[in-house]
C-alpha cells in the first residue's frame, strides 16, 4: 500500500485524467433512472457488458417499476438467466420495484439512505445511483478504484469505506464529479490488477508503484 499523495500530485493527476476524458461516463446502458438503479444491482460479480447484452430487450418493455412489476419475476428470469446470481437478483429487482411504487410513487429516491433500504441495493449501488443520475458528487468503490487508490496512492484505505473517504478528503472538490469513473476506467484498462500497463499510463511519472511494468 502506497502513501497518501500530497495535493499537489493529486491535483495534476486528475488533471490529466480530464484533459484525456473530459466527461467521463459509465459503461452500464440505461434509459431512466430506474434502469440504471436496475442495471447496477444486476451489475454486482458480473460484467458490464454482460450486463447490458441482458438488458437491451428488458427495458424496452420493463422501463418503471410498474412495468416490472407487470413482467413479474419468471419475466424477468428469462431476460437476466446469463447473469451471475440471477435468481436472487430477480426477486430484489420485484420487491425494490413494489417498494419505489408503493413508497415513492415510482420514482427513485435521491438520498442515499432510502436507496440502501431497497433490497439488492448497498452502498456502492446507491453511489452509482446518485453520482450517475443526480449528479452528486458521491464515489462509488469497486474493486478497481479499491486497487488504483492504494497503488497508486490516490485514496488510501484499508477498506472500501476507507478509500471512498480517503477520495472524499483529498481529491481536489473540482475533480469529485467524475473521480470514480475515471479511476474506474484506469483500472479497468490500464492499471489492470494483474500486469499494469504502466508503458501506456499517463500518470506513470507521477505514480509511485515500485513495480512498473515499463
Amino acid at each position: 500500500m502506497a502513501s497518501q499523495l500530497d495535493y499537489h500530485t493529486l491535483r495534476e493527476i486528475f488533471t490529466r485524467f480530464r484533459d484525456s476524458e473530459p466527461e467521463p461516463k459509465g459503461e452500464l446502458e440505461h434509459v431512466n433512472a430506474f434502469t440504471l438503479l436496475v442495471a447496477v444491482a444486476l451489475s454486482a460479480q458480473a460484467t458490464d457488458a454482460g450486463v447490458n447484452k441482458a438488458t437491451r430487450a428488458l427495458f424496452k418493455t420493463a422501463d418503471t417499476p410498474e412495468r416490472m412489476l407487470a413482467l413479474g419475476e419468471e419475466g424477468l428470469i428469462e431476460h437476466i438467466k446469463t447473469i451471475g446470481l440471477f435468481r436472487q437478483k430477480a426477486k430484489n429487482v420485484m420487491k425494490l420495484s413494489r417498494i419505489l411504487v408503493e413508497e415513492f410513487e415510482g420514482q427513485v429516491p435521491s438520498s442515499r439512505a432510502a436507496l440502501m433500504r431497497l433490497p439488492g441495493v448497498g452502498r456502492k449501488t446507491a453511489n452509482v445511483v446518485l453520482n450517475m443520475w443526480f449528479h452528486f458528487p458521491a464515489q462509488a468503490v469497486d474493486t478497481h478504484i479499491f486497487r488504483v487508490g492504494n497503488r497508486t496512492g490516490i485514496a488510501v484505505g484499508k477498506t472500501v469505506d476507507a478509500v471512498e473517504r480517503a477520495i472524499e478528503d483529498n481529491v481536489p472538490v473540482e475533480f469529485q464529479q467524475h473521480a470514480h469513473h475515471w479511476l474506474i476506467l484506469h483500472g479497468r484498462y490500464i492499471c489492470v490488477a494483474r500486469k499494469p500497463k504502466c508503458g501506456a499510463c499517463i500518470i506513470r511519472d507521477l505514480c509511485p508503484y515500485e513495480e512498473k511494468t515499463l
